[in-house]
């Protein structure tokens, strides 16, 4: 807190190059004081001055301690300081992100991965984002607009191939992933006719209850069915586990109970 109109600097306002203050010590936040920290940070931010919030984050410094005491905006002081005022960004255009990320594919030998590209940021300021290349699209759509774009520039010639190479895996593992859901995904289900319950599995839960209900002598109700990714194991599952109530094959003679506990899944 200020004492007698000079700024307390605490532990927390530091950072690796600034000026260490014991705490409690009240040092007056000169403009000469303001105008060191603005050059400080702003080399340490690739010689942009940071804007306001991230100023006092960094130093401590807080609006009321320049505002209308040494200038009217923070865009006066970063001119005196000898910067321009810290503007909000402009989107890049669509062919200065692709050309960035063609050349930075061909310094690696292979499409980055969004860690890489963060790196690449930390190591090189003037890099864009990663926000920058999501606004693209997925990284799909952003190899074959990276494709197309190389194919009008010959120098990355070389990276029209690890784009086709990309696409055609990643449209492969879509499709695997596709088959394996059409293929895999069941259900295992309860049913009931008259005082007895059978446990048994399906890849289409309404249609087996169907073809039950024509084989027995009592309609067959469908108490509840539990979506899974492996109907065989979990079937195996709830005949286990009610193998003391077995009355014959995949029936049983179930309590409330036995019955609430299979209704509480809904996927297994």
């Amino acid at each position: 807190m200020p004492v007698n109109g000079h700024k307390t600097f605490g532990p927390r306002s530091l950072n690796h190059n600034a000026t260490i203050v014991p705490f409690g010590v009240a040092i007056m936040v000169t403009k000469a004081h303001i105008l060191q920290e603005i050059k400080r940070t702003a080399e340490a931010n690739c010689g942009i001055p940071l804007g306001t919030q991230r100023f006092e984050s960094e130093t401590g410094i807080k609006p009321s301690d320049w505002k209308g005491r040494y200038w009217a905006r923070w865009g006066d002081a970063a001119r005196e300081a000898g910067y321009i005022p810290n503007e909000l960004s402009k989107p890049k255009d669509v062919a200065s992100l692709l050309d960035r990320y063609a050349a930075f594919a061909v310094e690696l030998g292979h499409l980055p991965v969004e860690a890489e590209l963060q790196l690449k940021r930390r190591s090189d300021c003037t890099f864009p984002s990663k926000n920058a290349f999501r606004r693209i699209g997925t990284k799909l759509e952003l190899a074959e607009r990276l494709a197309q774009y190389c194919r009008d520039h010959p120098v990355y010639g070389d990276v029209i191939r690890l784009c086709e190479e990309y696409a055609s895996q990643a449209q492969q593992e879509s499709a695997d992933e596709s088959e394996y859901r059409e293929e895999e995904i069941g259900f295992v289900y309860l049913i009931k006719s008259g005082r007895f319950y059978k446990v048994g599995k399906s890849n289409a839960a309404g249609r087996r209850e169907y073809e039950l209900a024509i084989q027995l002598p009592e309609k067959a109700k469908k108490v509840h069915e539990i979506r899974t990714d492996d109907p065989s194991g979990i079937e195996a599952y709830w005949h286990k586990r009610f193998e003391a109530k077995r009355k014959n094959g995949e029936w049983f003679e179930l309590d409330a109970k036995d019955v609430a506990a299979f209704r509480r899944r809904k996927f297994q």
